[in-house]
């Protein structure tokens, strides 16, 4: 198994006030290429602070977190820009959309970051992934004309369009109905096992659970639980 991340001893600390709020208490996770990967556990838990390490938005008080073989602490802010441009997509609770932007620039924008896509091509790519989380009649609408729930599809759209090798979902399901989040799911798994990418999940939803095939359960800030639920083996 390939380590597309790679966690040792990491701690987090945060300031509050006069005292400090330990988050992570000495986490050891390995996470291999091609896995599909649930980070469960109650508010507080640990999980956004897992995630955010993972995704290079932040980096261990103390412990070693790697990405894709880089070592993220001696990352400088434009060397994480890069390895976060370049391999991850993320999914945020809060959408992260630009307001002034399209369904369709929304989704594009981090092809044009990338700088090595034609524009054909970034307008073909933008198109078939907004079909594929069924967004091809809102492409001309702003996010303040869609509902919650295709402002998560959209999120998830421009999350997965440059076809990273690793996606980071901070609850991907969480304003979706049943449908469309069955939908969304198995458009993932799809994209997990044809394409190999990596996904990890922070997740309340038991229907993400279902679909994992690794379930790490978090609690105060340390790993309670690590259990490999089967089905397609990581490469």
């Amino acid at each position: 198994m390939t380590p597309i991340v790679s966690i040792q001893d990491a701690i987090k600390d945060y300031p509050l006030g006069k005292t400090t709020v330990r988050a992570l208490h000495g986490i050891n996770l390995v996470i291999g290429t091609g896995e599909f990967t649930a980070i469960a556990g109650p508010s507080g838990s640990g999980k956004t602070t897992l995630l955010n390490l993972i995704g290079c938005v932040d980096t261990p008080t103390e412990g070693l977190v790697e990405v894709a073989g880089s070592n993220v602490a001696k990352l400088s802010e434009r060397d994480r820009t890069n390895l976060r441009l370049e391999h991850l997509g993320f999914i945020f609770q809060s959408f992260n959309l630009i307001p002034v932007l399209t369904v369709f620039q929304n989704v594009e924008f981090p092809l044009l970051l990338q700088k090595k896509w034609t524009s054909a091509e970034r307008k073909e790519r933008t198109e078939t992934i907004l079909d594929r989380v069924g967004l091809s009649d809102q492409i001309a609408k702003r996010p303040n004309e869609l509902s919650g729930g295709q402002r998560q599809r959209v999120a998830i759209a421009r999350a997965l369009v440059t076809r990273p090798s690793l996606v980071l979902a901070d609850e991907p399901t969480a304003n979706l109905d049943s449908k469309t989040g069955q939908t969304i799911l198995d458009l993932m798994k799809r994209m997990n096992e044809e394409e190999n990418t990596t996904f990890i999940f922070s997740t309340h939803d038991q229907r993400v659970m279902d679909h994992a095939r690794r379930l790490v359960s978090l609690g105060d800030g340390i790993i309670e639980n690590d259990q490999i639920l089967g089905q397609r083996a990581a490469s």
